[in-house]
C-alpha cells in the first residue's frame, strides 16, 4: 500500500515539482501565472489534514477504484495527500542546485529539457533521495491513520485487534514493527544519499 502510493506520488509529484521550479521567477522558464497557480494548489493540498482528506475524497476514490475501504481504497487518498508534499520536496532539492552550473549549461546552448535532465536532476539526486525518504516515512504514518477507517495494513491491525479487542501485545508489536520500518527506510535513504553525493 505504502509502496504503490509512493511510486504514484513520485510519478505525479516529481514532474510537478520540476515545473514549479523552472517556472519560478528568475529561473530557466519563468511563467509567473503558472508558478503562482501551482504554488497555491500545492499549498491547499498540503493544508488538508490527512484524516479529513481521506473522508472528503471518498466519492472520488469510489469512482476511481470502485471502493473506499481496504488497501485499494486507501491507496488513492495516500497518493493524493503525498503528491503536494512530494512536489515541495522536489522544489527544495532543485533550488539547492548551484545557479552557476545552470548558467554554464545555458551558455553552452543547452535546451530546457537538457538542463532539467542533465543538470538539475543529476545535481539534486542526493536531496531528491532524502526527500523521497521523508515522503515514504510520512506515508507509513498516514497508512496507520487510514487503518482507523478500514484502510487495511498495520494501522487496521492495531486498531481492530490491538485497541478494540484490548490486545495490548498486538498493539505493542505493531508499534515496534512501524518503528523498525521507519528506522530502516530512513537509514537506507541516508546511506543511499551519501553514496550518490559526489560533492
Amino acid at each position: 500500500m505504502v509502496g504503490v502510493a509512493l511510486v504514484l506520488s513520485a510519478l505525479f509529484g516529481i514532474p510537478l515539482g520540476i515545473l514549479l521550479v523552472i517556472t519560478g521567477p528568475r529561473h530557466i522558464k519563468p511563467l509567473p501565472l503558472v508558478h503562482r497557480t501551482l504554488s497555491v494548489v500545492i499549498n491547499v493540498g498540503r493544508s488538508l489534514p490527512f484524516i479529513i482528506l481521506l473522508v472528503a475524497i471518498i466519492p472520488f476514490t469510489r469512482w476511481l477504484v470502485g471502493t473506499s475501504i481496504g488497501t485499494t481504497g486507501a491507496i488513492v487518498p495516500l497518493t493524493v495527500s503525498a503528491i503536494p508534499f512530494m512536489a515541495r520536496v522536489v522544489e527544495t532539492a532543485l533550488l539547492e542546485v548551484d545557479w552557476g552550473v545552470i548558467e554554464a549549461a545555458q551558455a553552452m546552448g543547452a535546451s530546457t529539457r537538457q538542463i532539467i535532465t542533465k543538470v538539475l536532476i543529476p545535481e539534486a539526486i542526493p536531496g531528491l533521495v532524502l526527500g523521497v525518504t521523508m515522503v515514504a516515512v510520512s506515508l507509513i504514518s498516514y497508512s496507520a491513520m487510514a487503518g482507523a477507517v478500514g484502510g487495511g495494513g498495520l494501522g487496521d491491525l492495531a486498531i481492530r485487534y490491538g485497541y478494540q479487542r484490548f490486545r495490548g501485545d498486538i498493539m505493542i508489536i505493531t508499534v515496534l514493527v512501524l518503528v523498525a520500518m521507519v528506522q530502516s527506510i530512513q537509514s537506507f535513504g541516508g546511506w543511499l544519499a551519501s553514496r550518490l553525493n559526489h560533492r
